[in-house]
């Protein structure tokens, strides 16, 4: 099935306990449907000082589900993602608005 949600899309965080939260994803894992959103699920992680980098607490973003992210559309407002075909080339749209998300 084509990926509904990319790299680069404006999220908003659905369910758990960032709900409500708005970022942009950063990586996205198809195969375990996961996606890490920057400034979202933030876990602390302790690292070993090194040579190159400083040790410490370092907070750091987790992957989430993607059935807990919806795309954010022209009007800040969360909706479904659906595709239609433009001429011969299929494009994903906003439900709400109908707007075209990749031009």
């Amino acid at each position: 099935m084509a990926a509904k949600l990319k790299k680069g899309d404006k999220v908003v965080v659905l369910a758990g306990k960032d709900k409500g939260k708005e970022g942009t994803i950063s990586s996205v894992d198809p195969k375990a449907g996961k996606a890490v959103v920057d400034g979202v699920n933030i876990a602390i992680r302790h690292t070993k000082q090194s040579q190159t980098a400083q040790g410490g607490r370092i907070p750091q973003a987790m992957p989430i589900q993607l059935s807990n992210l919806a795309l954010l559309d022209a009007n800040g407002k969360a909706t479904r993602v659906g595709f239609r075909m433009e001429g011969d080339k299929k494009v994903r749209f906003a439900k709400t608005t109908g707007d075209v998300i990749d031009a």
